[in-house]
């Protein structure tokens, strides 16, 4: 038995986590992957207070982790299968036993969009649906491509053009969704092209990615072009993962809350991506983190 059990280990877990612990109360938190969650997978992570010098995502997380450790939460990876939300006491079923408490905080994020294009699934992992941080290099001095023109997304591109050949952008909109300073270093960069009002509508090859398609969304014609051993980076937003929480009503798969990061059950609580909100950031998560924690703790 626990007081607070927090699934999930990204930024606002693990604020939640390194708050909860420092009023006194048991907490644990449990993970199916890796402490960082998508903030962990990328490139560099910017615009956050007091970030060490070239931050990674990877750095970060290894940051977070540490922290969260020395200040005495347990951290347990284990996937969650099942959950028990209302009551007093709140099971938390996982492949490798089930953990009880009387306070329970959501915090588990969301998972990469997938596109679901011909030739998505089966080119995965062989230059489609790379991840920059982890394969940007594996593409030195060739063609790649990043769908998406949001923070994340423009981000990612601007580490992948130190490496490859040219750079582009797809993005469905009429402009970039990102923030000015990264418009600036598109424009700045010699090898970063933007192809607006545009989606990519499918990928061919065997082992590799051999050719795409690119529709207009002006006019839905579609331009084929052969670019072998290419790769395409996928940034398309997040779904969230709440597929576990049937006893609460989601609005567009979020969970609401309040500003107490309370949901509609007592003694259950949301933070970070996962929840209703209009900002997800790295800050906002973290924030959201420790409110939970401090009002769970107050219980």
């Amino acid at each position: 038995m626990y007081d607070i059990i927090i699934i999930g280990a990204g930024p606002a877990g693990i604020s939640a986590g390194i708050y909860a612990v420092s009023r006194g109360k048991r907490t644990l938190i449990l993970e199916k992957a890796q402490v960082g969650g998508i903030i962990g997978k990328v490139s560099t992570v910017t615009h956050y207070t007091a970030i060490e010098k070239q931050e990674t995502g990877a750095t970060f997380a290894a940051r977070m982790k540490e922290q969260a450790l020395q200040a005495g939460v347990e951290i347990v990876q284990a996937e969650v299968v099942h959950v028990a939300l209302t009551g007093e006491v709140k099971s938390v079923t996982t492949d490798r036993g089930i953990y009880e408490a009387k306070r329970i905080i959501l915090a588990n994020g969301g998972t990469p969009r997938k596109l679901g294009i011909p030739g998505e699934k089966e080119l995965a992992g062989k230059g489609m649906g790379m991840n920059a941080a982890r394969d940007g290099a594996a593409y030195a001095g060739k063609n790649v491509y990043v769908v998406g023109g949001a923070d994340g997304a423009v981000k990612e591109a601007l580490y992948l053009a130190g490496f490859a050949k040219q750079v582009t952008v797809i993005h469905f909109e009429e402009q970039l969704g990102c923030i000015a300073e990264f418009r600036q270093k598109v424009a700045a960069a010699g090898n970063i092209s933007v192809r607006l009002a545009s989606r990519l509508h499918a990928v061919y090859g065997q082992d590799q990615v051999e050719q795409l398609e690119i529709a207009s969304e002006q006019d839905g014609s579609i331009e084929t072009i052969e670019d072998p051993g290419c790769g395409i980076f996928v940034y398309a937003g997040i779904l969230p993962n709440t597929e576990l929480y049937t006893e609460l009503a989601l609005e567009g798969g979020y969970i609401p809350t309040n500003d107490k990061m309370e949901t509609a059950i007592p003694g259950v609580y949301a933070a970070g991506d996962i929840r209703v909100k209009q900002v997800r950031q790295v800050a906002t998560a973290v924030s959201d983190g420790a409110i939970a924690a401090i009002n769970a703790a107050m219980e």
